[in-house]
């Protein structure tokens, strides 16, 4: 990705939550300066990942297949003190999170506003394999079986909860705008615990045609 993209997709992100009502903590607004203060580092922020995650996955198409995240709390997976992870999210209409599961985190995916979000699901083993088998999830907490690559859509409100082993895509449904999404799960690693079926990466290659205005999670190492 290019970072003049990342620039433009967080600037559009904080105006979404603003229509929103949602409010970020302070250092989600810090420019890369202010993150060289060392008493700022200090923390969960840094060694637990949090903060802004824009990826395209290695797409190199960004609105295509691409994901706004930023991460607002989390554990570690060594001393599990905190064991749960929370993130807000951005879904634009037909913008695809690839296809994955999870080794260890278990999650409840929310949509808190705006427009649909579709998920398409399967089962698979922990080789990005995908099955035939159909698909038992919770829809708020009420169990639903979907067949092998079916879909479901959450409306503002719903939520769906998925374990190790259901592979998931999703996207924002056309015409009905950008999704506020929120994540509840267990403690979340994103450089270890994610398998794609198609072996996507999990964080961008970053071009630096311009000069970053706020940092990713995975600029922290080369800033702090």
């Amino acid at each position: 990705m290019k970072r003049s993209e990342i620039n433009l997709a967080i600037n559009e992100a904080l105006q979404f939550f603003e229509e929103m009502n949602i409010v970020l903590p302070k250092w989600a607004y810090w420019k890369p300066d202010e993150w060289k203060n060392g008493e700022r580092a200090i923390g969960d922020i840094v060694e637990n990942g949090l903060g802004w995650d824009i990826t395209d996955f290695g797409s190199g198409d960004f609105e295509r297949i691409g994901l706004i995240n930023f991460n607002t709390r989390n554990g570690s997976l060594i001393d599990l003190d905190k064991p749960y992870c929370e993130k807000i999210i951005v879904v634009k209409e037909n913008q695809i999170t690839p296809n994955h599961t999870h080794i260890i985190k278990k999650e409840d995916i929310i949509n808190r506003g705006g427009g649909n979000l579709v998920i398409q699901l399967y089962m698979g083993d922990f080789e990005g394999n995908l099955t035939n088998k159909d698909v038992t999830v919770k829809i708020d907490s009420i169990p639903v079986i979907v067949p092998a690559g079916g879909t479901v859509t959450l409306e503002p409100g719903e939520s769906i909860y998925l374990v190790p082993g259901v592979y998931h895509e999703f996207w924002g449904e056309n015409g009905k705008g950008r999704v506020l999404v929120v994540e509840v799960s267990s403690v979340n690693d994103d450089a270890t615990d994610n398998i794609f079926v198609n072996t996507n990466p999990r964080f961008p290659t970053i071009e630096e045609d311009e000069a970053p205005e706020y940092l990713l999670v995975n600029d922290y190492k080369n800033y702090i």
